[in-house]
């Protein structure tokens, strides 16, 4: 019974351990839900998983479906960055507790209960735990909100090569605020038309109605909440990535103002798209090119870090172009979190800067089906993309080291841009081939996404498997995390 005891404890404790869960739970349901994909159903797949797990997919509820599934994996990621955000974050020990016992209850009850109701019949019970689960996840992000207020003098810097105010509070937790508290009132922007479901409100896919020439109140809610929710989930992952890198510095004080303008500015353009959705969009640009030159500050500052520290190791104070490349490549996992974020420019940003540019002029004179294309894989490709730079930061957090830090590393990182390229390809096609014409294309992106994304899942059970077997060891890793996380707290109480 004490076996049991301490890993239970540990896995629901411990930060490393409720990340570990959450990623597996993230992991699982990728690989089971994933079977049910297009791809799938071409190699006869998806069927047998259907006949297998005895699913009920009812052609017209798949929008319903998906959306409680993409809620799903979305509260999932949202919890894994809360543990993240608790743990570098300086707060009180009970409110750390509270929030990440709160947010673990919430998103497993999202699990249990959205994922059977969806796939298993209605049985509205089910529903029931799922709408309690989203609730407490929204409860939790109020306490985490709380915890975070920065202009508290326990939480005053004292070291000023970091972002600060005048009177010396902590730029870079005003930032973390700021994305807390507009990430829960755009969870509010879109709970009121979910709310409406049943009352002459249907569940819909934002890419199937981009073409309708009037769109609904609601419809236009829906649609914003879906954007910024995901935005405001990278703005996230940027300052976790950055507090994980000790970013500070000139480069610091410039980026932390960017990040909380831009957050607070892009946000309040996307709640203007219900009433003003022309001068809406034209806010979110402004607010959206604010956050992403704070994350361009944050990869110059850890190039060069990487880049200077590679260096000093070797006893060289400049060296040359090719000694300054080793050394910034040296750790795939410090590298690859913000090589990630240049490489989201060439598959995200610049791809959906191009398509609302050459809106008109291009992309509305394809077939819908080829627009769709853009949409949903433009979607894809970011949700997947900061889930990497996630995994490489965890990767580091639970001590991966030597050979098998290099090969997770650079096979996380190769593998997925390969399938990210290849779907940006795909979506794009119709730029570089006519219609008629396209198959081979078509081929050729579908099998290299395939294989990458396969690659990529494989790396990931292999990192899964390894916490797993090290879950049953006497003195494994999960012993000795368990305490560090009690020295820790002794350390702060002190």
């Amino acid at each position: 019974m004490q076996w049991i005891y301490k890993r239970f404890r540990f896995l629901f404790s411990s930060t490393k351990g409720l990340i570990l869960m959450g990623i597996a739970f993230a992991a699982l349901i990728s690989a089971l839900f994933g079977m049910l994909s297009g791809p799938m159903a071409d190699y006869g797949i998806k069927d047998v998983v259907i006949r297998a797990l005895k699913m009920n997919l009812d052609p017209a509820e798949r929008e319903g479906r998906l959306i409680v599934l993409y809620h799903t994996l979305a509260m999932i990621v949202v919890a894994v960055e809360v543990y993240m955000i608790t743990d570098l974050l300086k707060m009180k020990d009970g409110q750390r507790l509270t929030i990440n016992s709160t947010i673990t209850v919430g998103y497993l009850m999202v699990i249990f209960g959205g994922l059977p109701f969806a796939y298993w019949g209605h049985n509205w019970a089910f529903h029931g735990i799922y709408i309690a689960g989203l609730s407490l996840i929204f409860f939790a992000g109020c306490m985490l909100l709380v915890a975070l207020w920065p202009w508290q003098k326990a939480y005053q810097l004292t070291d000023m090569t970091y972002a600060h105010t005048k009177k010396g509070f902590d730029m870079e937790r005003i930032a973390f605020f700021a994305m807390a508290l507009t990430t829960l009132i755009s969870a509010i922007f879109g709970a009121i038309p979910g709310s409406y479901f049943g009352n002459g409100f249907t569940a819909f896919l934002a890419e199937n109605v981009v073409r309708e020439p009037h769109k609904l109140a609601l419809d236009l809610s829906v649609i914003g909440h879906l954007h910024i929710m995901l935005a405001l989930i990278c703005i996230a992952a940027a300052l976790i990535i950055g507090r994980w890198m000790d970013f500070k510095g000139n480069l610091h004080k410039i980026a932390m103002p960017l990040y909380t303008a831009g957050t607070i500015i892009l946000s309040m353009g996307t709640w203007l798209v219900v009433s003003f959705e022309e001068i809406a969009h034209f806010i979110i640009y402004g607010g959206s090119t604010l956050a992403m030159l704070g994350a361009l500050f944050l990869v110059i500052f850890s190039w060069d870090k990487l880049i200077r520290t590679g260096l000093a190791e070797k006893g060289l104070k400049k060296g040359n172009f090719f000694q300054r490349i080793a050394a910034l490549v040296r750790d795939p996992l410090k590298f690859g979190a913000t090589w990630q974020m240049v490489f989201m420019n060439f598959t995200v940003s610049g791809v959906g800067i191009f398509t609302a540019v050459k809106l008109d002029e291009i992309f509305r004179q394809w077939q819908i089906i080829d627009e769709l294309s853009i949409l949903t894989g433009h979607w894809h490709i970011l949700g997947t993309l900061m889930a990497t730079i996630l995994l490489l930061y965890y990767a580091d957090l639970a001590g991966l080291k030597g050979k098998a830090r290099q090969w997770f590393g650079w096979l996380v990182i190769i593998f997925s841009d390969v399938a990210f390229g290849a779907v940006t390809i795909y979506e794009m096609r119709r730029l570089f081939v006519i219609e008629a014409e396209q198959q081979p294309l078509l081929n050729r992106t579908t099998i290299a996404g395939d294989i990458g994304l396969g690659v990529l899942l494989l790396t990931l059970a292999a990192i899964m498997v390894w916490r797993l077997i090290d879950l049953f060891k006497k003195k494994g890793y999960w012993a000795n995390e368990i305490e560090e996380r009690l020295t820790k707290k002794d350390e702060v109480a002190k």
